[in-house]
């Protein structure tokens, strides 16, 4: 979509975030009549004077189309947030990221996704309970969501892969680059079995401030978070905290209470996570019983071009037709009478009135 490229811009203005550029959009129409905006209209449209001089000299500064055809030579896809393809998942979340970076390939059968996160020196028990869950997990048709680290993410991501099963990494920086470096061979293994995604532009090295960002959209990404292994301070507890602004819910792995890398996960049990000792018990709580043969519904759609758009964009959280129009940017009326079809052949069902969700 040609919007893309003007997500691209922004994505390289610091200090114009996602809520930010929402609310840009909102109020002059359109990403592309924000980028273009005065710096009259950009003030009334909330924009203070530091930020619209950063716009106005990254209009300067900025090739777009430059910036569009670097991605493409690095191998990426540009998903920004009004594409069809963009996760429902993460979509669906506040403050979703205008525009995220591909490596590999995004399925609709990623709606059925676990992350699973946990500490970067797991112990015999936490590397076997990772191994166990995550093949379990895997060959029910569960994606499996992780952030690449070393550790419970590494083995996550590569067990999921091993039992066959989809598998997304979130980078920590640019989706042109790995971190850390000694998994480059396993994320090219995940492009070829799942998808590397980062919402940071281009050439964007790590550093600690971008690890909390990063860990937010492996929730995002994810129905449910799973915690393996984790001591009482670490990174994957961020993203629980993520995951419960997110409306997603926790589980957890019982640990040792001699073992100070199950003082994370025990505290998170106390808390009121849910235990998870087999992948049946996180199945059985996220609805995911019949993950399998759903993601061979989600994965085929119908051949009709119009009820194939309008599904893309039904979650599992209910939407109203008239967002549901916005979004597939198609009159109400059409709306309206595909999903009627689309209900009609138990693709999707009315969780109230005028709002509609996938039919589990």
């Amino acid at each position: 979509m040609n919007s893309a490229r003007y997500y691209l811009g922004f994505n390289r203005i610091n200090g114009i975030g996602p809520a930010r550029l929402e609310r840009l959009v909102e109020r002059l129409g359109s990403v592309e009549a924000a980028w273009h905006a005065s710096p009259t209209q950009l003030m009334a449209a909330g924009l203070d004077a530091k930020l619209i001089e950063a716009l106005v000299a990254a209009r300067r500064t900025i090739d777009l189309d430059a910036e569009t055809a670097r991605a493409s030579a690095a191998g990426l896809q540009i998903l920004a947030r009004d594409n069809p393809d963009y996760p429902a998942n993460l979509r669906d979340t506040p403050a979703p990221p205008p525009v995220i970076f591909v490596r590999g390939r995004l399925s609709l059968a990623d709606g059925w996704a676990v992350a699973v996160v946990g500490t970067r020196s797991p112990t015999t028990y936490g590397r076997e309970a990772t191994q166990r869950l995550v093949a379990e997990l895997a060959e029910a048709g569960v994606s499996i969501v992780s952030g690449l680290a070393l550790g419970v993410d590494t083995l996550a991501h590569a067990t999921a892969i091993e039992a066959g099963g989809r598998t997304i990494a979130v980078l920590p920086c640019g989706a042109d680059m790995v971190y850390p470096e000694r998994n480059r061979e396993l994320a090219t293994q995940i492009s070829e079995n799942g998808a590397l995604v980062s919402e940071f532009p281009l050439g964007l090295r790590p550093t600690p401030q971008l690890f909390p960002v990063r860990n937010r959209l492996i929730s995002a990404l994810a129905r449910g978070v799973l915690v393996i292994e984790a001591g009482d301070r670490s990174g994957a507890l961020i993203t629980v905290e993520y995951a419960l602004d997110q409306g997603r819910d926790v589980f957890a792995v019982p640990g040792s209470i001699f073992s100070r890398m199950s003082a994370g996960t025990n505290q998170l049990l106390r808390n009121g996570a849910g235990i998870v000792t087999s992948a049946r018990d996180l199945l059985d709580a996220l609805n995911m019983t019949t993950a399998d043969s759903q993601r061979d519904v989600r994965t085929t759609l119908p051949e009709d071009p119009t009820e194939a758009a309008v599904l893309t964009f039904v979650t599992y959280e209910p939407v109203h037709v008239d967002t549901l129009a916005r979004r597939v940017q198609m009159p109400v009326a059409t709306v309206s009478a595909t999903l009627a079809l689309l209900e009609l052949k138990g693709l999707v069902r009315q969780a109230n009135p005028m709002h509609y969700v996938l039919k589990r």
